[in-house]
């Protein structure tokens, strides 16, 4: 999309709205296999706010109409500035990290509902060079983001990407596989207690890669692998902290992890970029991380059709 005014950006996210976006706006002409982005402007900034697996041809999409100066931001799950940079290079390319701040649905065509409320304590947006350095642009960039949500600049993309993978590794999946909700998944006793494994495991992983861990939402990662290993204390601070985000005045029970939303809709999941990413680079680590393998194999079943999304899918042998 070309830059925004912060206005517009807000009404981008805070209520159920519908297109169209003048200042966001993009129009693809098709003819036969040819597509053609009609704009009169270069683009300055492009989200690509694709699923992973499309990452490589939407960035191969808008690399032609790119300003000079132009550049390209990943704002989303697991870690694909790699892919971005494949297309358009590293100098062109930037991460924003949407933390756990932000809870969207896009529940029918054209809508949006916000199911979590802001929180000026916790930040949404964490947008950062590959490099690690604060650039002006980044500074720019996080400051129009700041009307749609608290954003600021980091220097320590890396570290926030495996921060929001461990999130999204301990939650989204065991939704897509359960068909459960976010509060109903954490209420749950014992996959509640499977989701912290699943968080501990990617805590050691990363850790285990040289990354600096920021809190899993609300819970400390170390607390966090201690919890997941057996500590009894841990264990319960952890278990507190997760009831506690099952309040429906803090967390709408309509509220669903993406991938159990893709799941619903029956769209292919992410499961190979998130609860397998972290399985693969668990083994290159030497930490293995088991319970993401048996979750990616889950998931897979479900969304090949072969089973049903159901708690007992992930009870198993647990």
């Amino acid at each position: 999309m070309r830059s925004a005014r912060a206005a517009s950006c807000r009404s981008l996210i805070e209520a159920a709205i519908s297109a169209p976006f003048p200042a966001l706006r993009l129009i693809f002409e098709y003819s036969g296999d040819d597509i053609r982005l009609i704009s009169q402007q270069p683009v300055d900034i492009a989200f690509i706010a694709v699923k992973s697996y499309d990452t490589v041809w939407a960035t191969r999409l808008i690399r032609q109409y790119l300003s000079p100066g132009g550049y390209v931001v990943s704002s989303q799950n697991c870690i694909n500035e790699e892919r971005i940079a494949s297309v358009v290079g590293w100098g062109r390319t930037v991460g924003c990290v949407v933390g756990g701040g932000v809870g969207v649905e896009l529940f029918e065509p054209g809508h949006v509902r916000r199911t979590m409320l802001k929180n000026p304590n916790v930040v949404s947006f964490h947008v950062g060079e590959p490099h690690g350095r604060i650039t002006r642009r980044v500074e720019e960039l996080a400051e129009m983001l700041d009307g749609i949500d608290t954003a600021h600049a980091t220097d320590d993309l890396w570290g926030e990407r495996w921060t929001k993978l461990c999130v999204n590794g301990m939650r989204n999946g065991v939704s897509a596989a359960t068909g459960l909700g976010g509060n109903a998944r954490d209420g749950h006793d014992a996959i509640r207690r499977l989701c912290i494994r699943l968080g501990g495991e990617a805590v050691r992983v990363g850790q285990a890669l040289g990354f600096t861990l920021g809190k899993i939402g609300a819970l400390e990662p170390e607390k966090l692998a201690l919890a997941s290993e057996g500590n009894k204390r841990a264990l319960e601070e952890i278990e507190a902290l997760m009831l506690a985000g099952t309040n429906a005045a803090a967390r709408s029970d309509l509220q669903r992890p993406s991938m159990a939303q893709d799941m619903a809709k029956g769209r292919r999941t992410e499961i190979e970029f998130m609860n397998g990413f972290i399985a693969e680079k668990g083994r290159e680590a030497g930490v293995p991380a088991p319970t993401h393998a048996m979750l990616t194999d889950v998931v897979k079943r479900v969304e090949r059709g072969e089973i049903t999304a159901d708690p007992a899918n992930v009870l198993v042998n647990t």
